[in-house]
């Protein structure tokens, strides 16, 4: 059965989705991608790697960049859902970025996420669309999300900035660092306690009033 016929019957069925078979392909899916990469990693392999049929996989993904998009999604969610981005009346601003930082490094600093950036790394030039879905699915969608908080925060009149994005970058960047991250990255050091990330964000933060507060 070809993939193309594959996908037109899952288009054509109405069943509701079993939420259990779809986090099984998206972990399946996620072992996969880490271990062989995107162009190494098959729809056939993932459906045998969850323990569902291929059709199955295609029910719940549409095709391979869905799937692939989807279980980067997945983790950031997991660790940074949208709503953390939300600023609520009344709400003071730096207590939120305490929060989004502290998610981010535990997302960057993950084992499955320096897997995945070592990967990228390593295979990156050959490999495009793995790197720019996983672009798309996680830095992208993190720093849309931080530059309309930005945006919400200074129309609240908490903070005072012009260029979101930018705003956003220098937020992050500054939680990344320079030369340690390099070497967490590169597995010549460990990754930084809670504690460790925790007093890092706060400077941060103030760092970042200073600059934006209003």
């Amino acid at each position: 059965m070809s993939e193309q016929t594959v996908t037109e019957q899952s288009g054509s069925r109405g069943r509701p989705k079993d939420p259990a078979k779809r986090r099984a392909i998206l972990e399946a899916a996620k072992t996969l991608f880490l271990t062989h990469g995107f162009a190494g990693t098959s729809m056939d392999a993932v459906a045998a790697e969850a323990g569902v049929s291929k059709l199955t996989v295609y029910s719940h993904f549409s095709d391979k960049e869905n799937l692939f998009s989807s279980a980067v999604g997945a983790k950031c969610e997991n660790l940074m859902p949208m709503p953390l981005f939300t600023l609520r009346e009344g709400e003071p601003v730096e207590g939120l970025l305490q929060q989004i930082g502290e998610a981010f490094l535990e997302i960057i600093y993950g084992e499955d996420s320096m897997q995945l950036m070592r990967l990228i790394n390593a295979v990156g030039a050959q490999d495009q669309t793995m790197a720019q879905l996983f672009y798309t699915a996680g830095p992208l969608r993190t720093q849309n999300a931080m530059s309309q908080l930005l945006e919400q925060a200074d129309a609240m009149g908490q903070l005072q900035v012009s260029d979101t994005l930018h705003a956003g970058e220098l937020f992050f960047g500054m939680l990344q660092g320079g030369c340690r991250h390099f070497q967490i990255i590169l597995g010549c050091c460990k990754p930084p306690s809670k504690e460790e990330n925790r007093k890092h964000v706060a400077e941060v933060v103030r760092i970042f009033m200073r600059a934006y507060g209003s």
